[in-house]
């Protein structure tokens, strides 16, 4: 049996293809076309249909739309009812956009690929936006029975949901519905600092550790908890509370920081409120998360450290682009017999490409190159030289974190590394970059580490270790750490040794492959111009290497 899913509804369209409960395939929109997010979260965009991703899905699992069983639309529009009053033009964008959404995305993806009809082969299965973000983390998570925490901007009406999974089933115990939003406030905050909203969160919440919770009474006043699990949201009226926002581009004050930091203590504060009551009532000692917030990382860690639970696990592709993985596993998981067949070990789900399709690229670039003759020794000799490198190895990521296929890497010994790095991706100077390190040797290095290979949890740094890796230290001395084994990406594993023999330290700085206002590189001609067009020193593309003249 195969299923196919589709996230198309707001932002980071993205397909994934299951085959008897396995998953052969994912990626996101953005990768393909280079538009960063897919497209903007507006009603009217939500008939896109991610067409190269699906596309992708198919061509790995060697088949044609024509063979696929099922179609899990991670949306369900008979749910939608706005629950506030609505201007009468946004009124006929969302009108116009149920219309799309209940019709037009099984017409378009007839219209696209050839030898499918609108009613099939294929069932047609619209999937409510937050059960899809639910199944992504509790059907690919290490547990047999977990606890379930979605926490998103927006779904049809839920905002946030919990559960349970248990016995192989799922029942959904709470939720909390528009306009109450933990993850609509946050992007109203990160507009109001000159952000752009859902996308730029992120920056908000490293912008969070230069500053104190000087706002906090005002957030208590915004956003209050409620009985079983709940909160309520006023209007946050943030200009009239705090002044005019930030322009976009403008400079960055002291005031910007501690609202930042004000906004992330009461995100904390009202999920550690969620998930104390949500350990109480399901008695559940694993809890798995998604929805965009659950990519909050220092969040997660004080969860995972501060929490009722003995574990933690959240889902890579938390954000919109997990959700079309979530409505494939839940379709698959009820249609089929037999119960999981498959966890997340890893995220490399996307595309890769062979070394002697890379050649041929290259060749054709007329581009100078030498082919290595070990890999990891030879990069990890460059890396201990100071130089900066692109690296384009294996399947690319699912997600929106690099994890060592389409990563940009250097050493963390030098101090200068950091801002070196914002400077080569043209970024933020408050951006942190991150750790990978061997899995076996991050508690060594890192407090209250545990294998992480997601990238979606802070760590302190240790004290005795700050020295040696000072590129990766944030402000507030945590980094968001990614352990890597030798199962998970063989490479990747052996480059950490070979740098780990030559400087005594087994982390190296692992940032995305991409420049600003980019989506991570996917193909080899993606990597070759990022390449080209920003100071990188070096690219290693599968055994082949490109230097610039001058690098140190």
């Amino acid at each position: 049996m195969v299923t196919l899913g589709i996230n198309a509804a707001y932002h980071d369209p993205s397909a994934a293809l299951v085959r008897d409960g396995v998953v052969l395939a994912a990626a996101e929109e953005e990768r393909f076309t280079h538009v960063k997010h897919g497209k903007r979260p507006v009603p009217f965009s939500a008939w896109e249909l991610p067409f190269h991703a699906i596309d992708y899905c198919l061509r790995e699992a060697g088949i044609a739309l024509a063979q696929v069983d099922h179609v899990a639309y991670s949306y369900d529009p008979a749910l939608y009812r706005p629950e506030t009053p609505l201007d009468e033009l946004f009124r006929s964008y969302v009108l116009q956009a149920r219309g799309q959404l209940a019709d037009g995305a099984p017409h378009h993806l007839k219209k696209r690929f050839s030898g499918a009809r609108a009613d099939g082969p294929y069932r047609w299965h619209n999937v409510e936006h937050h059960l899809a973000h639910e199944a992504s983390c509790f059907l690919a998570a290490p547990f047999e029975e977990c606890a379930v925490l979605a926490l998103d901007g927006r779904g049809e009406r839920a905002t946030t949901s919990y559960g349970v999974f248990a016995g192989g089933g799922y029942r959904r115990i709470g939720q909390v519905d528009l306009p109450h939003s933990l993850g609509l406030l946050y992007e109203e905050v990160t507009d109001y600092l000159g952000f752009l909203h859902s996308s730029d969160e992120y920056k908000v919440m490293a912008l969070a550790s230069y500053g104190e919770p000087a706002y906090a009474a005002e957030f208590r006043d915004i956003l209050r908890p409620a009985r079983g699990g709940a909160y309520k949201l006023a209007p946050a009226r943030l200009a009239e509370r705090f002044g005019p926002p930030r322009p976009r581009g403008g400079p960055l004050e002291p005031r910007h920081f501690d609202l930042a930091r004000s906004l992330q203590w009461a995100l904390e504060e009202a999920v550690m409120e969620i998930v104390g009551w949500l350990h109480a009532e399901t008695a559940m000692e694993n809890l798995a998360m998604a929805g965009g917030v659950a990519l909050n990382c220092v969040m997660n860690a004080r969860i995972r450290r501060e929490g009722p639970f003995r574990s933690v696990w959240v889902q890579p592709a938390a954000g919109d682009a997990g959700t079309a993985l979530g409505a494939a596993l839940w379709i698959d998981h009820g249609e089929r017999e037999g119960g999981r067949r498959w966890h997340m070990e890893h995220a490399y789900l996307g595309p890769s490409f062979g070394d002697e399709e890379i050649e041929r690229f290259l060749a054709w670039s007329k581009l100078p190159y030498r082919r290595l003759e070990n890999v990891a020794e030879d990069t990890a000799r460059m890396l201990a030289e100071g130089r900066i490198v692109g690296w384009f190895q294996g399947r690319m990521e699912f997600g929106p974190r690099a994890l060592g296929a389409r990563s940009i890497l250097a050493s963390p010994i030098d101090p200068s590394m950091q801002a070196r790095l914002n400077e080569i991706k043209d970024r933020e100077d408050f951006r942190p970059v991150a750790p990978v390190v061997m899995e076996e040797h991050a508690a060594e290095w890192f407090e209250d580490a545990h294998a992480d290979p997601f990238m979606v949890f802070v760590c302190d740094v240790r004290r005795d270790k700050e020295a040696l890796v000072p590129a990766v230290r944030h402000v507030d001395g945590t980094a968001r750490v990614q352990t890597v084994n030798r199962a998970q990406h063989p490479l990747c594993y052996d480059l950490l040794e070979a740098f780990r023999r030559r400087t005594g330290v087994p982390v190296l700085v692992n940032t995305s492959f991409n420049t600003r206002g980019e989506p991570i590189v996917c193909t080899p001609r993606d990597a070759v111009e990022c390449f080209w067009t920003s100071p990188l020193d070096a690219l290693v593309i599968g055994p082949f290497a490109l230097e610039k003249r001058g690098a140190p």
